[in-house]
């Protein structure tokens, strides 16, 4: 998709996305937009779809909340060996 792209506005204050914009943003038929307005131009971006459930928090309730680890120093290595396993047990459950 180049950076520019064409279209008009209707009579009825419509505009269509072309369907290479809406593609590499990932806006399906019913994505809710913001406008933007700013000095010179207009933008738009999704409308967040934030779970009411989980309202946002601060930095320090999120630190708060995070579980403290009191064992030996976790390494990399040590860390991409258990993404590999977890990956192998899940192809193995699913019949790969």
């Amino acid at each position: 998709m180049s950076d520019m792209a064409t279209t008009k506005v209707s009579s009825k204050g419509q505009v269509v996305l072309p369907k290479a914009v809406r593609e590499a943003h990932g806006w399906p038929a019913g994505t809710e937009l913001q406008v933007i307005d700013r000095e010179h131009e207009v933008a738009l971006r999704p409308k967040s779809r934030r779970d009411e459930r989980f309202p946002p928090i601060s930095v320090e309730e999120f630190l708060a909340r995070v579980p403290r680890y009191d064992g030996p120093p976790i390494t990399d290595e040590m860390i991409r060996e258990a993404v590999l396993e977890e990956a192998k047990r899940r192809w193995h459950a699913k019949g790969g």
